[in-house]
């Protein structure tokens, strides 16, 4: 009997301690990127590069400046203007709206990909980042891993391409080659001083990083997110999302912290999106007296979920007993402070007399994504960030220049994030680049109501065999796992509600053939996917999952 006890204590041991090993382990890989990051030191003031200290040329009378004011994963139901709102309108958005007001609105504004790195690239030079090889979004292998062995509820599960990781270059060299000529390059040749603040998300390895990339000044994190508090900070409030293995991820790894053109990373002195605001308000001080261009990358709203107390205890409206009303109040906070920021960004421009001569374009990279767990965020439209339909890809997109463009415009055409590059070129008096296909169209005259037509014959979005081609108002969405084909005459279905392909394979067949011209056009992936997601459609990653659901599979 003592044997038999000795054993059977023994073992119990063993599975403890193995257990342990277990959970050591899991929490090692899950937490080794952050656990191996770089020091963040304390804060320290921003050394802006002062411009001359009084104008020899009026601000009307010289070039405008330009400003791209960028949001992270914003849902098009998320701002008031577009007659919605989180949470019914609780979530008010006067400034974005006035913005927008102000200047001309594109209704059928289009992000130029569906995920936040090749929308960013298509933004900064002017083509479809698939021309040059960016497909997909820049992630860690560790990332990558972690996601695919996260279970989920559809029956659909997720692929890792463990052939592939040898082929993954480093994170940092995942990015806009130095070779393409960027929109801040562009302007800096016209004596523009350019200024990136934000998120960059577009390489940091040699030649890709903003300093080398045109900017004069960068001030923001060469990934592709940040904390936005330290989340025991006394003054934030938390949501985390247990059922999504990206946010999981990102709390596990994520610093707070920012770097100033290359330098040590820092921490801000206050919440992310006000730092940043704070910032780029103290930059137009320093270049009030010269042309300017500042791209202005919030990461707001993106995961993580956190808020200032004094924005989330403002919003009584929002229910918050349950956890959806948590974090749909926390995310609402996000926005308030968004809001806010780009409210100090435009009063600042008139304080300084600048207001008239600049223009200002607001949009966002993606759709909202389904992985925070909010149903409504991108309403009336279908589908989320990452998936080609609507709610992934159509996006809030205006431009305000009150020398220049009537208030309260608006423009009907579809165009595309790359059409800012044109834009901004032709604003700024900069010949396009003359060695290589350009994508983009100068939208000034659209936004003028000079010109007639649409600017384009087709827009196409891509990621690995997910292939979508929108010409003449139809819509193809070609999926090669599932293998399906969607098919939607947008001019009476705009949300995507009745499949035709089945019906017409004529228009399928028309399509297609779009589809393979563009493709004969663009080049091999600089990288390969590591993983194969499956994305609902219609449903948030928080609700179970339903039968015979529609959903894509993204390559990543």
């Amino acid at each position: 009997m003592k044997l038999k006890k000795l054993l059977a204590t023994t073992a119990v041991g063993l599975v403890v301690v193995g257990g342990a090993a277990y959970l050591a382990r899991d929490y090692l890989f899950l937490h080794l990127p952050g656990l191996l990051a770089p020091k963040v030191e304390p804060n320290h003031p921003v050394p802006w590069q002062q411009g001359p200290a009084t104008a020899t040329v009026a601000p009307d009378a010289r070039a405008p400046n330009i400003i791209y004011i960028l949001a992270d994963d914003l849902g098009f139901n998320d701002i008031t203007v577009n007659g919605g709102g989180l949470a019914n309108g609780a979530v008010p958005t006067p400034n974005i709206d006035a913005l927008l007001r102000q200047g001309v609105q594109f209704t059928n504004g289009y992000a130029g990909n569906a995920t936040c790195s090749p929308t960013r690239a298509a933004l900064m030079t002017g083509r479809y980042p698939t021309r040059f090889g960016f497909e997909f979004t820049s992630t860690g292998t560790p990332m990558a891993r972690y996601i695919s062995k996260f279970p989920n509820d559809m029956g659909h599960p997720t692929i890792f391409h463990e052939e592939n990781v040898d082929r993954q270059p480093p994170q940092d060299d995942q990015g806009v080659p130095a070779s393409e000529i960027t929109i801040a390059e562009l302007l800096k040749a016209r004596d523009y001083h350019t200024v990136h603040l934000g998120k960059w998300h577009l390489g940091g390895g040699k030649g890709m990083r903003p300093e080398e990339q045109g900017f004069d000044e960068s001030l923001g994190f060469i990934i592709g997110g940040q904390m936005y508090l330290p989340k025991d900070a006394p003054d934030v409030v938390n949501s985390k999302q247990d059922f999504d293995p990206i946010d999981k991820f990102l709390w596990a790894n994520l610093p707070f912290s920012v770097q100033y053109n290359g330098g040590k990373r820092f921490a801000p002195n206050e919440y992310m999106t006000d730092y940043l605001t704070t910032q780029a308000v103290d930059a137009i001080k320093a270049n009030r007296n010269r042309p300017f261009f500042m791209y202005l990358a919030y990461n707001a709203p993106h995961t993580p979920l956190q808020a200032k107390k004094s924005d989330y205890d403002a919003l009584t409206a929002i229910d918050d007993s349950t956890p959806e009303g948590h974090r749909k109040r926390v995310y609402g906070a996000m926005l308030v402070a968004l809001d806010r920021g780009i409210g100090r960004v435009m009063a600042e421009l008139k304080a300084q007399g600048l207001d008239n001569n600049t223009m200002v374009v607001f949009t966002s990279d993606n759709g909202g994504p389904h992985y925070i767990g909010l149903p409504d965020i991108n309403h009336p439209y279908r589908g989320w960030k990452i998936t080609f339909f609507e709610g992934g890809i159509r996006v809030p997109f205006g431009i305000r220049w009150p020398a220049q463009i009537a208030a309260g415009s608006t423009s009907p055409v579809p165009v595309s994030t790359f059409d800012l590059f044109s834009t901004a070129a032709a604003a700024g008096g900069a010949a396009l680049p003359a060695d290589r296909p350009i994508d983009g169209v100068n939208l000034l005259p659209w936004a003028q109501g000079k010109a007639s037509g649409e600017p384009h014959k087709a827009l196409f979005w891509r990621s690995g065999d997910y292939r979508v081609v929108q010409s003449g108002g139809w819509k193809l969405q070609h999926l090669d796992l599932p293998r399906r084909d969607f098919l939607f005459n947008l001019a009476v279905d705009p949300t995507e509600r009745v499949n035709l392909a089945a019906s017409n394979p004529a228009k399928v067949a028309e399509l297609n053939a779009l589809q393979r011209a563009q493709d004969a056009q663009q080049k091999p992936p600089m990288w390969p996917s590591l993983t194969q997601s499956a994305i609902p459609v219609d449903r948030a990653l928080s609700f179970p999952a339903k039968p015979n659901e529609d959903y894509i599979y993204w390559s990543n």
